[in-house]
């Protein structure tokens, strides 16, 4: 499960992640709204923590405009403790759950795995469309017609995020962070091997879409009606 946590205390927010990983979940950290927001609309998270007091722009204002934008992401709000406003406020904007700072990271945890098993439910068979290509990324199955292929996770992470951006743009350093994290190694070529792979099976599967590399900005999924 992936988690972006959007929290200006780095310390504390780093202290959390940290615990997040020990507990199998793949963690992305936003110090500020604006930033935060950026991260949510990419929509490729299960579930976002998300500090009320927040520099750029407030948590609220976040949650309201990820709402706005479509973005279904279950959302854990970040509160003072005894603030019963922030509380309604959070949650007649579009949260889902909130807890109280300080909290103890039992209670985040046991939050995180009751979000994670309603939003199973809510999906309805978890499957992304595009063109002629159906993703299911619970499965990793790819499939076009009446053939299908099994993505690695990685892969699969690719095709996602390229499908939820909804045929904008995506640079290699967007790709880097979404994928692999903010203290990370991997380099250009790591985007470039999982785009030639993803090529590759699409080709396989004698699909109309296509990733069309943008020079000097990115890449962008398109299908063959769009080259006419």
């Amino acid at each position: 499960m992936r988690i972006l946590m959007v929290e200006d205390e780095k310390y504390m927010a780093e202290a959390i992640a940290q615990v997040l990983k020990k507990n199998h979940y793949s963690v992305d950290l936003a110090y500020d709204g604006e930033y935060g927001l950026d991260c949510g609309n990419s929509n490729i998270y299960d579930i976002i923590i998300l500090d009320i007091m927040l520099p750029k722009m407030d948590g609220i204002s976040v949650l309201k405009e990820l709402r706005r934008n479509g973005i279904e992401t279950p959302v854990i709000l970040l509160t003072a403790r005894g603030e019963t406003e922030d509380k309604v406020r959070g949650l007649d904007s579009g949260a889902d759950d909130y807890l109280a700072k300080p909290f103890h990271t039992d209670e985040l945890l046991a939050r995180l795995r009751a979000l994670g098993r309603r939003k199973t439910e809510l999906i309805n068979d978890g499957k992304l469309k595009y063109g002629d290509i159906e993703l299911n990324p619970l499965t990793l199955l790819l499939g076009c017609g009446n053939k299908e292929i099994i993505l690695t996770l990685k892969e699969s992470q690719l095709l996602e995020l390229l499908i939820k951006r909804n045929s904008t743009i995506i640079s290699k350093e967007i790709i880097i962070e979404k994928l692999w994290g903010f203290d990370t190694s991997a380099e250009d070529n790591h985007v470039e091997t999982y785009i030639s792979l993803l090529r590759k099976k699409l080709t396989h599967l004698e699909s109309d879409v296509f990733i069309r590399t943008i020079r000097g900005a990115g890449y962008v999924l398109q299908t063959l009606k769009d080259r006419k």
